[in-house]
């Protein structure tokens, strides 16, 4: 079954782009289902990552900043998501 993550970010985001990309990559190796959400489509989501996208969260556990490498966003999917058979 795959696990839903989701990925926080706004249009014209470089850092989101390149964060997304490795989140992608890692998809390949983890069951996981990535839905993106522009945080400009809402209001809430906004005030609450407006400085802090790119945002990657599994269950209530978010990501963000300095973490969004390639190894820090596999170890955050490790700790959530067992990898493919």
């Amino acid at each position: 079954m795959l696990q839903k993550l989701f990925f926080y970010t706004k249009e014209n985001c470089l850092l989101c782009d390149e964060a997304l990309s490795l989140v992608e990559l890692l998809a390949l190796e983890y069951p996981v289902e990535i839905e993106t959400i522009d945080i400009y489509t809402d209001e809430i989501l906004l005030e609450k990552y407006h400085i802090d996208i790119p945002v990657v969260k599994i269950n209530d556990e978010e990501l963000f900043g300095t973490d969004l490498t390639l190894e820090g966003i596999e170890t955050f999917i490790k700790r959530h998501i067992k990898p493919k058979q």
